[in-house]
């Protein structure tokens, strides 16, 4: 693994400032010797300079066709291998040469085995409070089988956990973090913030959890005599509310001192790890030993009435043994009941003391005595009895003080087994982490769980049934292990305790350190004050926030109830573990591939569905919360987090999803019309290279509609085109910036989709290629969006203009929809809301194409508080009221609610604002025309122009403009001879277009160009218009200053030209309108008029509307026939605020079956 500085400095993408690349060399670092021995060891030994020299060996020079001095790709340079190994720095070990002064000043890290780093840290996290003080009870409750399978679905989570845990720990280095940094470099950063959050408060909780069962160890059987908080009755028993206070009075303080110490530093308290794994393992062995000496004869004995068992205190009075019979304790069952008026009290008894004897059994009978086989069935109970069914006095009987079953056990427990990740947790400290994760964690897990079960046949087959279900020990006046633990019940009742503190202790200091490894990956804002450290090097404020949460567990105040909210936050993080190994492993990630090999997605699979069976079978109402809390941190990170790109899983998912799910829509065949929704092609125009776009020009506008229009979950792809060279650093530096506009543009507007920018050398050929070969499968684009041409009426031969014609034949022509919105203001996303109306004009039926697009827009906020109004238009032979209903009863059984009517044009008489329209159209054509352009050069012939002059060449103007060879050019420069020098180039080239105007025969009517932008060099224009060579650097500047008010004057020249030539042919025209009419074989009069007459019949009707949606009329086949087409578009839409002209494909996209 190579850091990212080292990777800098391998790979260079360095330009200059003219664009081109600077030259690169792999360099080295070599410092230089100590030793005395000149000027150069001198400097060297007193400031450690250090010089750069080319990486050149042997291997170098036998391989040299491979070196590269300078790249084009984004990385810059590869480098040899060689020099790659040269730099190539472990994370875990140093191999980089240093000085014998650092090696000394640095600090030495421990580099630990299996044993000592892995396994018996981990046996001391999983070994806790819950093993003294609730396993025995458990096995009392629910019998040896069940407790056994209680343990065994627990364990078998763990090692499954545990087998997952250790494949993804071996397929790389686990840094600081541990499951955090697992599952979130594994199922990406907002799954991992999420798990790495829970896992944190599932630690911050574990302290809570030991301290209240440290504080129950201290105050109920190691120092019963600690002042307490509430009223202690006869028998010196608090009552359950106030010994709960005590718990949270006395686990706050141990939680105060375990702050102190934490804060001191991490090293105080790894000085007491060792003295607490000692404490777990002695108070084991002592339990074993325990339950191996065990025997009738030796033990206390305890007191039952029937299957009731007697508190110890009851059997005394006066410190005085009264002993176990009817006679000694008939004071606990009978009393003399209170006399009244009618009757004389008498002497009653409890029932149960009446049908039962009292007898004195063994507490610890042993395994000789056949209490196993008595021990083997559950005595499951409610809140307040002692035995099932029988409920308790607490004064004297020993009770429950909870509701008893299975899954609340099972949900109790759990946390007996959690600390499977310590050894992960440690990576940094081990020697070999590959080998020693996985042998430790899986070895130290086999070893608990073994422990656990063992003690369960030792608990049953060596203490009496009744005697286990006294989960506090008042029968024996102690706690039940610490009684069975041999030689003393002060070895386990003190160790017990230590361990507890220790683990408490532990939890504590890596609870922060989790925290701070989350908040330094700055994906969670709200975190980012507990990334810092203090000058000591800890994460302070983690701690503080850490001890709050604490608290807070401790205010719940008994461990039953601890331990199930400590369980959900294991739970959840296990199983994530587990189905990252199975996702990694199924999508088969080429980065998949860990050491440990004894692994199956099957087996990962199963120990993620086992979590989650837990969790709902347990307290489902904790497992929903919990799962609530991962989904909102989840959406917190997805909509305000940090973008981090860690080659997660489910990226690898989500492309194997893709995948399928694309071959299976392939295979499908054709879509059916169900299925259909607008695959959206927005093709936008960026702002040049060093420019930003307007945060809400056009771009933005065209997005935000598109957007709008993909409520129906569509595809959404904004792409622009940009003349270049692939090759080119300038183009691709382009590229670059129009990608990111894009990108830009549609995160501002909410819009989900990609962005491409295309570098091309001809911009036609660029479309049709990207409407032909963008997106894949069933993803590509089926509707084009394409924005209204500005100042198109100028007459300005821009490209806009020409890339929009060039767009409506290509795409029309390829079979897909088009859209064209026409208007200046189309709502963003982030706007106001629209009310109001969406008219849709239905004049051509395009496939339903027409409906389907409002009906989209109002799945849209921005939208929807608008109503849709349909108008159809009838001819002067339909049958108005039946085209009405019919197309009322169509709309009815597609399901969308619009209000319909139908219009008649009325007069078809032409006007003479139709023939004025109509003459403005022809003029434009014909400006086209007289060029004598080609289909290819009519996009760029104002370049053809503009080279034509460059060259100066009276042949190729001549040919260009149509006329003669000798006469035009020259008799125009022999008129301006009187002009000012500086404005002799301007008078040329007026006078070269009014030549070449009288040249064609129309004289002055027709303007060749008008308002052209011309970008040639000096040199350029003096080879244009005859001028004498240049003199230096500040007569070229002179020269391009006078080049560009050439361009000025001949704009001024050729425009004036044009109006003059409209208003005389207007004027003739109008006088002949009859004639004209009766001539117009081609048919554009009648387009203009109806193209006007429906415009005005909109124009009533929709004036106020928010949306007009129009059918796009057909364009023509060739290009000839597109100026005379966009006047007519503009002529239909003129005065309407917003337009969107639609075109289907006739293919239907909507249909009225369900």
């Amino acid at each position: 693994m190579v850091t990212e500085s080292q990777a800098d400095n391998l790979r260079k993408d360095s330009h200059a400032a003219d664009g081109e690349h600077t030259k690169f060399q792999v360099v080295s670092t070599v410092r230089k010797p100590t030793a005395s021995g000149g000027a150069g060891g001198a400097a060297a030994a007193a400031g450690g300079a250090e010089d750069t020299r080319p990486l050149k060996s042997e291997a170098d020079a036998e391989l040299a066709v491979f070196v590269e001095e300078d790249g084009d790709g984004p990385t810059g340079p590869l480098p040899t291998l060689n020099a790659y190994l040269r730099t190539f720095t472990s994370p875990m070990r140093n191999e980089k040469e240093e000085s014998s002064d650092q090696q000394k000043k640095a600090p030495k890290k421990a580099k630990l085995g299996v044993i000592l780093g892995v396994y018996l840290p981990t046996i001391q996290h999983i070994f806790g409070v819950l093993m003294f003080l609730r396993l025995f009870w458990i096995v009392g409750v629910s019998g040896v089988w069940e407790s056994g399978a209680i343990v065994f679905i627990c364990c078998f989570c763990t090692l499954l956990t545990s087998i997952s845990m250790s494949a993804i720990a071996t397929n790389g280095v686990v840094e600081s973090g541990g499951v955090y940094f697992m599952i979130s470099r594994n199922l990406g950063p907002e799954f991992g913030s999420a798990v790495g959050v829970l896992f944190y408060l599932a630690n911050a909780m574990a302290t809570s959890m030991y301290l209240v069962g440290g504080v129950e160890m201290l105050l109920v059987y190691l120092l019963p005599t600690l002042p307490k908080f509430g009223e202690a009755d006869e028998f010196g028993h608090i009552a359950e509310a106030d010994m709960f206070n005590n718990f949270r009075i006395y686990a706050s303080i141990l939680l105060l001192i375990e702050f102190v110490i934490v804060a001191i530093g991490v090293r105080f308290v790894q000085l007491f790890a060792p003295i607490s794994l000692s404490c777990v393992i002695v108070s084991v062995l002592a339990m074993y030993a325990g339950a191996f000496a065990a025997s009738p004869d030796r033990g206390p004995k305890v007191c039952l009435l029937g299957d009731v068992l007697l508190r110890q205190h009851a059997l005394y009075e006066n410190n005085t043994y009264l002993g176990c019979n009817k006679t000694a304790l008939e004071r606990l069952y009978c009393a003399y009941t209170n006399s009244s008026e009618n009757e004389a009290g008498f002497y009653r008894c409890e029932e149960s003391y009446m049908r039962n004897d009292f007898r004195e059994v063994p507490a610890f009978p042993g395994f000789l005595s056949g209490v196993f086989k008595e021990n083997m069935q559950s005595q499951y109970t409610k809140k307040g009895e002692a035995a099932p069914g029988v409920v308790g006095n607490k004064q004297r009987d020993v009770v429950q003080d909870i509701a008893t079953g299975f899954f609340i056990l099972l949900a109790i427990y759990f946390p007996s087994v959690t600390g499977i990740m310590t050894g992960s947790n440690m990576s940094g400290d081990l020697a070999d982490p590959q080998k020693s994760i996985p042998v430790g964690t899986i070895a130290a897990q086999f070893t608990t769980s073994f422990v656990y079960l063992s003690l369960i046949f030792a608990f049953g087959g060596t203490v009496n049934g009744a005697v286990l279900r006294d989960k506090f020990g008042y029968s024996l006046n102690t706690l039940v292990t610490a009684k069975l633990a041999w030689p003393s019940h002060w070895i386990l009742l003190i160790g017990s305790f230590t361990s507890t503190f220790g683990a408490a202790l532990q939890c504590l200091c890596s609870a922060p350190r989790l925290l701070q490894s989350i908040a330094k990956d700055e994906v969670l804002p709200f975190l980012r004050p507990f990334a810092t450290l203090n000058r000591f090097g800890e994460p302070f404020y983690a701690l503080l926030i850490t001890t709050v949460i604490a608290e807070c567990g401790i205010l719940v105040g008994a461990i039953d109830h601890i331990a199930p909210i400590v369980d959900f936050f294991f739970l959840m993080c296990y199983g994530f573990v587990n189905l990252v190994c199975a996702l990694q492993t199924l999508v088969r990630a080429p980065n998949w591939r860990p050491r440990f090999r004894y692994y199956h997605w099957s087996l990962s699979l199963l120990g993620a569905a086992l979590c989650a069976f837990i969790m709902f079978a347990t307290y489902w109402y904790y497992a929903l919360v919990v799962c609530g809390l991962c989904a909102a941190i989840y959406k917190y990170v997805e909509y305000a987090g940090a973008r981090k790109e860690w080659g997660d899983g489910i990226r690898g998912l989500a492309l194997s999803t893709a995948r399928y799910s694309l071959l299976r829509i392939e295979e499908a065949g054709e879509q059916h019309c169900k299925n259909w929704r607008p695959q959206l092609l927005a093709l936008v125009k960026t702002a040049p290279l060093g420019e930003e776009a307007p945060v809400e020009g056009k771009c933005q506008q065209i997005v935000g509609l598109a957007g709008q229009l993909k409520a129906g979950k569509g595809l959404l792809m904004a792409a622009t085109l940009l003349e270049g060279d692939v090759s080119d650093p300038v183009s691709r530096s382009a590229a670059r910036q129009s990608r990111e506009q894009l990108k830009s543009c549609m995160d501002r507007e909410k819009a989900k989709g990609f962005s491409q920018a295309v570098i091309c050398t001809n911009r036609s050929e660029g479309l049709s290629v990207l409407i032909q070969s963008l997106g894949i499968g069933a993803l590509r684009p089926n509707t084009v969006v394409v924005g209204w041409p500005t100042q198109w009426k100028a007459e300005s031969p821009e490209s806009e203009y020409y890339d929009f014609l060039d767009a409506i034949q290509k795409v029309t022509s390829s079979g897909m929809c088009l859209l064209i919105p026409k208007g200046d203001d189309f709502p963003l996303n982030s706007g106001p809301k629209q009310s109001g109306n969406i008219d849709v004009w239905w004049v051509m039926h395009d496939g339903g194409l027409l409906l389907l697009l409002p009906f989209l827009l109002l799945q849209h906020r921005v939208w929807r508080h608008c109503r849709i109004r349909v108008f159809s238009v009838a001819g002067p032979t339909d049958n108005t009221l039946k085209m009405r209903e019919d197309l009322r009863r169509m709309i009815y059984q597609l399901r969308i609610t619009a209000e319909v009517s139908v219009v008649e044009l009325g007069d078809s008489d032409l006007t003479a604002y139709t023939h004025q329209k109509t003459l403005q159209m022809e003029k434009r054509t014909a400006l086209m025309q007289k060029l004598r352009l080609s289909q290819k050069a009519l996009s760029s012939q104002p370049q053809l122009l503009l080279d034509a002059l460059r060259r100066g060449s009276n042949q190729a103007e001549t040919s260009l403009l149509g006329g003669d060879a000798g006469s035009g050019p020259d008799e125009a420069i022999e008129m301006t001879e009187a002009a000012p020098k500086r404005s002799t180039a301007a008078a040329d080239t007026a006078a070269a277009a009014a030549a070449a105007a009288a040249a064609s025969g129309d004289g002055a009517k027709e303007p060749l160009i008008s308002n052209c932008q011309y970008t040639f060099s000096a040199a350029a224009a003096r080879a244009a218009f005859r001028l004498p060579p240049s003199g230096g650097a500040e007569e070229d500047d002179t020269e391009v200053a006078a080049a560009a008010a050439v361009a000025a004057a001949a704009d001024e020249a050729v425009n004036a030209a044009a109006a003059a030539a409209a208003n005389a042919e207007q004027a003739d025209g109008l006088g002949d309108l009859t004639g004209d009419l009766a001539g117009d074989r081609s048919g554009t009069k009648k387009k203009m008029h109806s193209a006007i007459r429906l415009n005005r019949k909109i124009s009533e009707l929709s004036g106020d509307s928010k949306l007009v949606i129009i059918n796009l009329p057909k364009p023509p086949r060739n290009r000839d026939g597109l100026n005379n087409y966009i006047c007519y578009l503009d002529a239909l839409t003129e005065g309407l605020n917003r337009v969107l002209l639609v075109r289907g494909t006739g293919k239907e996209v909507i249909t009225i079956y369900s």
